[in-house]
C-alpha cells in the first residue's frame, strides 16, 4: 500500500519569494542600499574653499642665485701735477708762490739794481708791457732804467701754474704813484725768464 504525501499549500512559497526580492526592487535596481548623508554633515563638494584640502599645484622654488656684493664704483684718483724738478722749471721760492725766476727780476726792481733785472732775463727775451714789444738784454735795459727802477713791485698772489712758467697777480707802483694791480705772465727758460707779458689786472 503506497504512503501518499500531503501538498504544501503554495500561498506559503509565494510569500517567500516575495520577500527575498522584495528589498531589490524597491530601491529601483541592482545592489545594495547606500545610507543617505546624515543631517547637518555636509558633503566634500559643498564644503567652502577654506575648509578644502590644499592645492598639491607645485610651489615655486625659492630663488638661490647669491646677491650681488660688487663694490661700488670710485672715481679714478687724480695724477699729481708734474713737480717743476721733473719738468726742468724752478721750484716755487718765497714770494706768494713765485718762481724763483721772477723773483730775481721783483728783487732787482725794488733794489733798483739795473744790473740785476737785466740779468733776471735771457740774452733773448722779450717784454710785452701791454702793447709795445721789448725785445733783447739792451732794449730792455734801458726799458727798465726809464720806466721801472725807482718803482716797487709786489707779488700779491700766483693766478696760473704751468710747466714752462706762471702768471702772478702784482701790485706794481711806478715812482711817485700809488700804483695798480697788473698781471704778470712770465716764461722762464734755462733758469732766467724768456718772456714777461705784463698786462693790467
Amino acid at each position: 500500500m503506497t504512503r501518499r504525501t500531503p501538498p504544501r499549500p503554495a500561498g506559503l512559497l509565494a510569500l517567500a519569494l516575495a520577500a527575498a526580492v522584495w528589498p531589490l526592487t524597491a530601491c529601483g535596481g541592482s545592489g545594495p542600499v547606500q545610507p543617505g548623508p546624515r543631517a547637518g554633515v555636509q558633503s566634500p563638494s559643498a564644503q567652502s574653499p577654506s575648509n578644502q584640502p590644499p592645492s598639491n599645484q607645485p610651489r615655486s622654488a625659492p630663488s638661490h642665485s647669491a646677491p650681488s656684493h660688487s663694490a661700488p664704483s670710485r672715481p679714478a684718483p687724480s695724477r699729481p701735477a708734474p713737480s717743476p724738478e721733473a719738468t726742468g722749471a724752478s721750484a716755487p721760492a718765497e714770494g706768494g708762490g713765485a718762481r724763483r725766476e721772477a723773483l730775481a727780476y721783483v728783487d732787482a726792481v725794488n733794489k733798483g739794481d739795473l744790473d740785476a733785472l737785466v740779468g733776471a732775463f735771457a740774452e733773448d727775451a722779450e717784454i710785452l708791457d701791454v702793447s709795445r714789444t721789448i725785445s733783447g738784454a739792451d732794449a730792455i735795459r734801458r726799458w727798465a732804467s726809464a720806466e721801472v727802477i725807482g718803482g716797487t713791485l709786489r707779488v700779491l698772489s700766483v693766478v696760473e701754474n704751468r710747466p714752462d712758467g706762471q702768471k702772478l697777480l702784482v701790485h706794481w707802483a711806478p715812482a711817485g704813484s700809488s700804483g695798480w694791480r697788473a698781471h704778470y705772465d712770465f716764461t722762464y727758460a734755462g733758469g732766467r725768464v724768456a718772456r714777461a707779458d705784463l698786462q693790467y689786472a
